[in-house]
């Protein structure tokens, strides 16, 4: 191989490809989630598995995203390259879920309160 080309990373989770993960059903998924994560997907995975058919059925239809309040819902291999605005409390925030998101849940990624701005004593807005 010349020192030119450069080989390209595949990106994995645990040792699996995107396309493997996907073939995978939520409970199997949950076998290689932490432990936290996967008790919340056990519980859940019929929720896990119908917000999934919901979003595809959704994106299929033609929309470009889909909107959500579901701040809870662990992220599955289902969600990844799809595009979901999730609720913070006053807006939608647009997500774009890719593999390194998964085993997070959705909420991580839209956060709920603003960053503090200090201003000087004395100085108004």
């Amino acid at each position: 191989m010349e020192e030119n080309q450069v080989k390209k990373k595949e990106i994995n989770f645990k040792g699996k490809t995107i396309s493997e993960l996907k073939n995978l059903g939520v409970r199997e998924f949950a076998a290689l989630l932490r432990s936290r994560q996967r008790r919340t997907v056990l519980r859940n995975f019929q929720e896990h598995e119908n917000f999934v058919k919901r979003v595809n059925l959704k994106l299929d239809k033609g929309k470009k995203s889909v909107k959500t309040h579901r701040r809870d819902l662990v992220i599955v291999p289902g969600l990844v390259d799809k595009k979901i605005q999730i609720y913070n409390g006053r807006e939608f925030i647009p997500v774009d879920i890719t593999i390194e998101m998964l085993g997070h849940k959705l909420g991580e990624f839209a956060p709920t309160r603003a960053k503090a701005r200090h201003v000087k004593e004395g100085k108004k807005r």
